[in-house]
């Protein structure tokens, strides 16, 4: 059977549309993707602002649509089900894609599925031209998240660590703060990292002898500021290096970190996941690591690692080959901006 399932992705500050299409028990492809950046809206404020995210969503949603739909020759009326990130996220910015998303069900007819947005994440590399497979050690770092997991199949995950303050991506985001470098900062501190010495400033590597698999990065902010402040007017000529101290710092850890489950679990395959995903130092790193160790590593394409519409397709049509979830059409809908992974529920 074949299912043609149009995604929508809407719990920040990017607006996504896909379309992908799943037959039999075959690894789903995607027919094309659209994809709407709010970095610019938000500049001026130095950070995500909800009210204006949600408003642009529900200007940018429905162009993105028929923009897809125009791009693989489908009409609304080829969609089977029509799918939509039900959280975690912001609330407002989620019910502007789930509010779509039922009302297009509704008017065609067809049934919708709500997707939990880490899923998403997790399943992306599945979109890849190396698509990884079952079981496998996934490293997510996403935005406010960063956890380490053991992924049996579509909806069988056990969370091996996970951050108890600070998520990697927050961490990036406010070291770069700190140093004065803008928003989005993650991306503008590794761009300046190249230009830096990683070895120039000893930053402290949080929970990296814990014994287990938690992340903590609160402390590597306050080591950053210290070493800011005690910088003092020299900071705009060291920034370069305490940029790429700071990524070093917690690219080790995550590095470490994903090697050590591994060996907790014995699997010969990782999978990378989320937007800190795209750091270069990170791969190269990491690839490195897991080539000494017969490891294989499998990550998203570069451009579907930030939020997008495809990934929440390719999330519901897993979850559909799989068996772990029905679309429905009862219409009526809710969000949940706090949803765990492990806490999904059909």
């Amino acid at each position: 059977m074949s299912l043609l399932i149009l995604g929508i992705e809407s719990s920040c500050d990017e607006t996504g549309v896909a379309l992908v299409r799943s037959t039999g028990d075959a690894v789903p492809t995607l027919l094309s993707h659209a994809l709407h950046s709010q970095i610019e809206m938000h500049q001026a404020y130095g950070g995500v602002v909800p009210e204006l995210a949600s408003r642009d969503h529900i200007r940018r949603v429905l162009p993105l649509a028929q923009e897809v739909l125009a791009e693989s020759g489908q009409t609304l009326a080829d969609v089977d089900v029509v799918a939509y990130t039900r959280g975690p996220g912001l609330a407002g910015a989620l019910l502007v894609g789930a509010g779509v998303a039922c009302a297009l069900g509704a008017a065609l007819d067809k049934p919708v599925l709500g997707v939990h947005h880490l899923e998403g994440h997790l399943l992306s590399p599945f979109l890849s031209a190396d698509p990884p497979e079952f079981p496998f050690v996934a490293l997510l770092v996403s935005g406010g998240h960063t956890q380490l997991m053991r992924v049996d199949g579509v909806g069988r995950y056990q969370i091996l660590g996970e951050t108890i303050d600070d998520a990697a991506g927050e961490a990036f985001d406010k070291s770069a703060k700190l140093m004065g470098l803008g928003y989005p900062g993650g991306p503008a501190l590794s761009r300046l990292a190249e230009e830096g010495s990683a070895t120039a400033f000893k930053l402290p590597r949080p929970l990296l002898h814990s014994g287990d698999l938690d992340f903590s990065f609160a402390g590597l902010k306050t080591a950053v500021l210290t070493q800011a402040k005690k910088l003092g007017d020299e900071l705009e000529a060291r920034k370069a290096d305490l940029a790429a101290s700071t990524e070093a710092a917690i690219v080790e850890v995550l590095v470490k970190k994903t090697l050590a489950a591994l060996k907790q679990t014995g699997l010969k395959r990782v999978v990378v996941a989320g937007g800190v995903g795209a750091n270069r130092h990170l791969r190269a790193q990491l690839n490195a690591a897991c080539a000494a160790a017969k490891v294989r590593v499998h990550y998203p394409e570069l451009h579907l690692c930030t939020d997008n519409g495809a990934m929440i397709a390719m999330a519901a049509a897993m979850r559909l080959q799989a068996g772990q979830q029905q679309a429905n059409t009862d219409y009526a809908f809710d969000v949940k901006p706090r949803w765990p992974l492990d806490a999904i529920t059909v």
